[in-house]
Order: C-alpha cells, then sequence, then structure tokens
C-alpha cells in the first residue's frame, strides 16, 4: 500500500497508517479495500452535498409546474440554507445545525418565514430520504422549537354598512376606469387578486357565460370555473371598449403585454378611504363568503366551490366541482342583484 508521497507525508504519519492498516489485517479486514471505500464515500458525500439535493429539489418542483412566485420563494430560502449549510453532506447536517439558520430569522421576527423555511428544507431532506440518501429528516425535531407565528386574516369587509360604503365610493372613483371596473369583477367573482390581474380575453365565453381560470394561475393547481352573471357580462362588455383592443383584461400603463402591478387595487382602496386594516383586494373572498353563509340560503359547499378552496379530499373536490356548477350560477346572479340592491340604496342615502 502506498500511504502518500513525501514529504506531503512525513515518515512518522506513514508509519502510523503503516499499523493501523496492519490492525486490519489482524482483524479480517482489506486495507486496501477500505482506502478504497473511504474514498468512495467521500465522493459520494462531495456529490451528496445539501446544496446539490437542494438544486435536484427545485427542479422537481419547476417540472411540477409550480406557480412562478412559489419558485422564487423556494430559491430564495433555499439560498439563504445553502450559505450557512450547503456544502455540507446531507447525512452530516444535524437538527441544531438547521434550527442555527432559523433562529436568525426569529432574531428579525420573521416568524413565518422561520416556519416557511422549516418546511422547505424538510422538503429537501425528504427527497434525499426517497432516494436513500439519508434516513431521517431533521427538521422533524424542530416542530415545537420555534416560535409560533400568529395567524393574521386579511382585512375584509363584512357588514353591509361597510359594503354600501364601499359600492359609492366605487361608483365615484376617478381614477383609471379599468382599476374601477377590476374592483367591481374582484367584488362579483370572489377570485384572488392574481387571477383575476392577469386574466386574458380568451378565457371568457360570453356565450356559455363562464371564465375558465386556468390551473397554472390558481392557488391550488386545478383549473376554476366562474359562472357570469347579467352584472359580470354589463361590466365586461364595459371594460372591453378600455382594453379590449389587446389579450389582457388589465394591461398595464407602460406595456400593453404586461399587466397592471399587483398593488393597484390595493392602492385603489386607500385612494377610495379604505385603509389596509379595513380593506385588502384579497379580503373580497371573505366578503362574498360572509354574506352568502349569512344568507342561509346555499350549500357551505356550493360557496367553498365558488371561492375555489378546495377540499382536502380529491373525490369531495372532484364531486363539488361539478355537482354545485348550477347552484354556483344561481349564487352568482344573487350576489349580483345584492350588490345592486345595496349600491342603490346606498346612492340613495
Amino acid at each position: 500500500m502506498s500511504f502518500g508521497a513525501y514529504p506531503d507525508i512525513g515518515l512518522n504519519e506513514a508509519r502510523k497508517r503503516r499499523d493501523a492498516a496492519r490492525s486490519d489485517l489482524a482483524h479480517g479486514l482489506n486495507p486496501s479495500a477500505l482506502k478504497q471505500a473511504g474514498k468512495t464515500k467521500a465522493l459520494m458525500e462531495a456529490k451528496n452535498t445539501f446544496a446539490a439535493i437542494a438544486e435536484q429539489y427545485l427542479n422537481k418542483k419547476k417540472k411540477e409546474n409550480r406557480a412562478a412566485a412559489t419558485i422564487s420563494k423556494v430559491e430564495w430560502i433555499l439560498g439563504i440554507a445553502n450559505a450557512d449549510f450547503g456544502h455540507m453532506p446531507l447525512n452530516e447536517i444535524t437538527a441544531p445545525i438547521v434550527l442555527k439558520t432559523l433562529k436568525k430569522r426569529e432574531k428579525l421576527e420573521q416568524y413565518a418565514t422561520a416556519k416557511r423555511m422549516r418546511s422547505v428544507i424538510g422538503g429537501v431532506f425528504r427527497y434525499g430520504m426517497a432516494r436513500g440518501l439519508i434516513n431521517s429528516d431533521p427538521t422533524i425535531a424542530l416542530r415545537d422549537a420555534l416560535i409560533q407565528p400568529k395567524t393574521t386574516h386579511r382585512p375584509a369587509i363584512t357588514d353591509r354598512a361597510t359594503l354600501q360604503r364601499f359600492l359609492k365610493a366605487l361608483e365615484s372613483y376617478h381614477g383609471q376606469p379599468k382599476t374601477r371596473l377590476g374592483l367591481k369583477l374582484l367584488t362579483l367573482f370572489a377570485t384572488r387578486p392574481g387571477e383575476l390581474r392577469l386574466s386574458r380575453w380568451s378565457e371568457f365565453d360570453i356565450e356559455k357565460r363562464v371564465w375558465n381560470v386556468p390551473a397554472e394561475r390558481m392557488k391550488m393547481r386545478k383549473p376554476h370555473a366562474v359562472p357570469l352573471s347579467d352584472l359580470a357580462l354589463e361590466t365586461l362588455a364595459e371594460l372591453r371598449e378600455h382594453t379590449g383592443w389587446g389579450d389582457l383584461l388589465f394591461p398595464g400603463q407602460s406595456a400593453a403585454n404586461k399587466p397592471i402591478s399587483e398593488n393597484t387595487f390595493n392602492q385603489a382602496l386607500r385612494r377610495m378611504g379604505f385603509g389596509p386594516d379595513e380593506a385588502t383586494s384579497h379580503g373580497f373572498r371573505a366578503t362574498f363568503s360572509t354574506f352568502a353563509n349569512e344568507s342561509g340560503l346555499w350549500n357551505p359547499d356550493a360557496i367553498e366551490a365558488y371561492c375555489a378552496r378546495q377540499d382536502s379530499n380529491e373525490v369531495r373536490r372532484a364531486y363539488n366541482r361539478s355537482a354545485y356548477w348550477e347552484e354556483r350560477v344561481r349564487m352568482a346572479d344573487w350576489w349580483a342583484k345584492e350588490l345592486q340592491v345595496l349600491c342603490e340604496s346606498s346612492n340613495l342615502n
């Protein structure tokens, strides 16, 4: 056996390695095979660093057609983790090592971010487990080690008086017409702002009175059909006069091929006198849900389907999507009439 070249390996060190090899032989072990196995292990560990496996995990997420915002968030989190222990072999990273990284976020009072980081980092370890590289996920031991963030719901209009005030302010809004009409549609559709903000005219089937939102724009990556009431059709017709010349319903000011910014609707609400603690563009789903549930007219599952809140049970989810369509159509007409009545009464006041 060769133990290295002189003078990199001195005489004393060579004698120590020789004695260790003789000891292995005395115990029935092949020192050459052990040396080769050590090299193989070192090579495998170099290939199986956290950063290397994290890259594979990220590529998997991309192939699953996850939303661009989700991919960007995961990339950012993995970048933070890689800076601290990306160079380490996956099987050498312990719970305290991961916790040290998470605690940095907690010191900044970014509790929700720390919780999300634990989940993403855990995903990398579970991916490594599936490939047989490690036997356990160290982040499981950290479930109770982090400060639990307080759940805060987005502010929403949930009473008739405030909704009347909003509808009156919307009628007299003097900003961009597409912004005013967008807020009106958002109120009618009870969708997420991004789903409407990025919508295209080709998604609307006026004859069948339905807006087909593609899966890639939905939070749960499932296509969603939105019934179109008479009021929605009238609003869309008015909007088409302003933006029907292009592909997007809400093109930006500087580039027609790009949509308005994600803050446009919220900024309009602020100009209308609704502070961030009173109303947000995300809150109109809660507005619809509150009024629909309080009416006692509709099946709660149908209301959830209208708001595109996905049931965790795949069979129930598929059933809700098909079984409640007719009820959702009636619900859309009911909600449009409710808004019209409130708007008319607010104008009288």
